[in-house]
């Protein structure tokens, strides 16, 4: 068996919207990653690549009703693995409460955090999962298939720029396994985010991988590994 999730992050309001439409076109369900402090005082992008609009709880609200998964990207994009241990407790604390506060239904011990900048440390980690079923960091890519000692997955991604070449490439590595589960990380379309890609090469991409005879199947981090 072949899995493959694609993980989106950062919460822009107009790609996330069409990332969820696309996904619905080939009766799939998106995995969405927001971050949860943007509308708290004193909140900044990170960055450059985070100046999109950013949605908020309303829509998050909606893309859950309708079966999406919205998970975790943290509360406020730092680089967790940077800050004081015990800051970065505090942030994830924070991170959950908010979550569980907004967002109808949610509890982390049943979902996953996809860090900031896929940016992690084994103490960091240890306390996400004190928290989450899973978490999602940086690495190879190609994980094991769901179990329930499998809490840690590793993903791929490229920027800035366009990641569609690459990501091509890292399905074809998929492609030559006997099984496996690819987690690739992107963000918006065009130029929201770092690393885009553009909703048609989405559309191309999952008309190829959702053919009965592709051996691939698109899943979410959240519920596939909540339910092994």
């Amino acid at each position: 068996m072949r899995l493959l999730t694609l993980s989106f992050d950062d919460g822009f309001a107009k790609s996330f919207r069409l990332v969820a439409d696309i996904h619905e076109e080939f009766g799939l369900k998106a995995n969405l990653n927001i971050i949860a402090g943007t509308d708290l005082p004193g909140y900044s992008a990170a960055d450059r690549y985070h100046n999109a609009k950013v949605g908020g709880w309303d829509l998050w609200n909606e893309l859950a009703a309708r079966g999406h998964d919205v998970s975790a990207h943290s509360l406020d994009h730092a680089n967790y693995a940077r800050l004081p241990l015990d800051e970065a407790k505090r942030r994830i604390d924070l991170c959950v409460e908010l979550f569980e506060a907004n967002l109808k239904g949610y509890k982390a011990a049943r979902n996953v955090f996809a860090f900031p900048f896929n940016s992690s440390n084994e103490d960091v980690e240890d306390h996400v999962l004190t928290k989450f079923r899973g978490l999602r960091t940086s690495g190879h890519g190609i994980n094991p298939l769901p179990s329930p000692s499998l809490r840690r997955l590793t993903c791929r991604s490229f920027g800035p720029a366009n990641c569609e070449e690459h990501l091509d490439h890292c399905v074809e590595e998929l492609m030559k396994v006997e099984s496996g589960w690819l987690v690739y990380n992107t963000h918006g379309f065009d130029q929201e985010g770092w690393g885009p890609i553009a909703a048609e090469y989405l559309r191309k991409l999952y008309a190829r991988l959702t053919k009965a005879d592709s051996g691939v199947r698109v899943v979410t981090l959240g519920p596939v590994l909540a339910a092994a």
